[in-house]
This record gives C-alpha cells, structure tokens and sequence, in this order.
C-alpha cells in the first residue's frame, strides 16, 4: 500500500499525561479516527468522509487535512504549538 503524505506532520497532545502524536499520513489519520478516537460527534464523521475522499481523490488533501484539525480540536487534542505558547508565557 502507497501511503499518501499530507505535508508536514500535525502533532496533538492526545492524552492527558501529555503524550503527543505526529500524524503524517492520511492512512495513519484514517486508523486514528476510526479506531483510537475518544469521541464519536459530527466533527469525526465529518473527517473520516474528508480523508476518504482525498484517498479517492474526490478532495484535496488540505480540506481532509482541515477537516481532521476540526475533529481534534472538538475530541479535546491540543496542537502542539500551543502548548508551546502556553510553556511560554509567564505565570502570575
């Protein structure tokens, strides 16, 4: 099987214990979804329907890609830059 590479990986902070995931392929996205997602809402839906039409090639792999961002935003992932930003920024 050809893996289709979606650009430069999207890292989630997936876990509360901190643990962060790099998805790097459409596949790799796919299985997370449809087996590892902590919640089944219409975002999810949504997603998976994205990433199998960019397999299908009936959609660019940006708005699967955006799709997933919107279905780990509402599963509750933190992507890593903000988690950065917020290591960052002082405390009071």
């Amino acid at each position: 099987m050809i893996e289709i590479n979606w650009g430069h990986p999207l890292n989630f902070v997936v876990s509360s214990d901190g643990t962060l995931q790099s998805f790097s392929t459409v596949e790799q996205v796919r299985y997370w979804l449809r087996n590892r997602w902590p919640i089944a809402d219409d975002a999810r839906q949504t997603a998976l329907s994205r990433i199998q039409d960019a397999m299908d090639c009936i959609c660019s792999v940006g708005t699967a890609r955006r799709a997933f961002i919107a279905a780990a935003r509402s599963a509750g992932f933190v992507h890593e830059t903000l988690i950065a930003d917020a290591q960052l920024q002082p405390t009071s």
